[in-house]
């Protein structure tokens, strides 16, 4: 006859079995429904996130790289204005009389060379919407890196215009001036809203069921770090949902930007929560919580760009329409203020 410990060890193997097999749905279940919602399909087996060994050494290089890019920017354009301060600050009728006047007037050595570089900027701007239309140029790069670089080119364009019209806004200058800066605050509109639509890597838009495989991959992620059951994480954060409907762009933009803050709160709100204490686990060392914040963050944002896709689809088509024509009004402004410069002879070189 078997004794009563026997009979116990032989039954606590199936007994925890099964308890297993009950909650492992109860983790997952939100998931699934999710997936099932968005493909109207059944779930398939979940894959597990792969992490690149050396992500944070591209993270790091690309810091530098964007570090390196400021600095040649910003210091020259620093340099320039500290020593030609007396001059840009002096009235106009003063500025003829003054010894820099030669440099730094807009066909001067200086000014006209920064009008020059501008100009070669501009032109390289639009080898970006070719690079999209035309796919024979694929190796040249992705698509998400040329939007990159287009992006900060154009961010160098402002400082450079400056210097070329010696800080003035008046005339010709000014027109022109005002019509670059419009396609430049249209284009960091325009990458605002690129960057709230769910994308690979190489730039390419992820579809509905892309999205909620990240996001279960992420969860899982996440709750491997912390610790915590899937369920929880989930819990922890779901954010209410967004009513967009039919909504005007501008409404739309609105949306955007308290997405953005509220996704930053929470944020906060959980680093405070997981660095003191994660309920029913572990405290969490300082490169698991950054790594658990950041996960965390990745996962919130994609829930607000899945919730806001349509309306956010729909107001990039519409900034697509507007951003265009600013941009060709804006070459051909430029194009005109060249041809009369070079007409006249006010160049440095003639």
């Amino acid at each position: 006859m078997m004794s009563g410990n026997g009979l116990r060890k032989q039954l606590a193997p199936p007994i925890a079995a099964n308890e297993a097999s009950l909650r492992a749905p109860q983790r997952t279940r939100l998931h699934s429904v999710e997936r099932e919602t968005i493909s109207g399909v059944p779930p398939g087996p979940v894959r597990r996130a792969v992490r690149s060994p050396d992500a944070r050494a591209k993270r790091s290089r690309a810091s530098l790289v964007r570090l390196a890019w400021a600095v040649c920017v910003g210091a020259p354009f620093v340099i320039i204005n500290v020593v030609g301060a007396r001059y840009y600050l002096a009235p106009q009728a003063l500025r003829v009389r003054d010894e820099l006047h030669a440099w730094l007037r807009p066909s001067g050595y200086v000014g006209q060379s920064a009008g020059i570089v501008a100009l070669l900027i501009f032109l390289f701007l639009w080898l970006y919407p070719m690079r999209k239309k035309w796919k024979a140029l694929a190796f040249m790069g992705s698509i998400g890196k040329w939007l990159d670089v287009h992006i900060a080119s154009a961010l160098t364009l402002p400082f450079l215009l400056a210097i070329h019209s010696a800080w003035r806004s008046d005339g010709l200058i000014g027109l022109g001036l005002v019509a670059m800066m419009v396609v430049i605050a249209s284009g960091l509109v325009g990458r605002y809203l690129y960057t709230r639509i769910p994308r690979a890597k190489n730039g390419v838009e992820l579809t509905r069921d892309e999205v909620a495989l990240q996001r279960r991959q992420l969860v899982e992620r996440l709750a491997e770090t912390t610790g915590l059951e899937e369920y929880a994480v989930e819990r922890a954060l779901d954010l209410e949902p967004d009513a967009t409907g039919h909504e005007s762009p501008p409404r739309v933009l609105w949306h955007l930007l308290t997405n953005d803050m509220t996704r930053r709160r929470r944020t906060r709100a959980l680093c405070q929560r997981w660095a003191v204490l994660v309920p029913g686990s572990r405290p969490l060392g300082r490169k698991a919580l950054r790594e658990a914040v950041t996960i965390a963050d990745r996962e919130i944002s994609l829930a607000q760009q899945t919730r806001m896709l349509d309306a956010t689809q729909r107001v990039f088509r519409y900034w697509h329409v507007a951003h265009r024509p600013f941009a060709v009004t804006a070459l051909v402004a430029v194009l005109i203020h060249v041809a009369v410069v070079v007409a006249i002879g006010a160049t440095w070189f003639r």
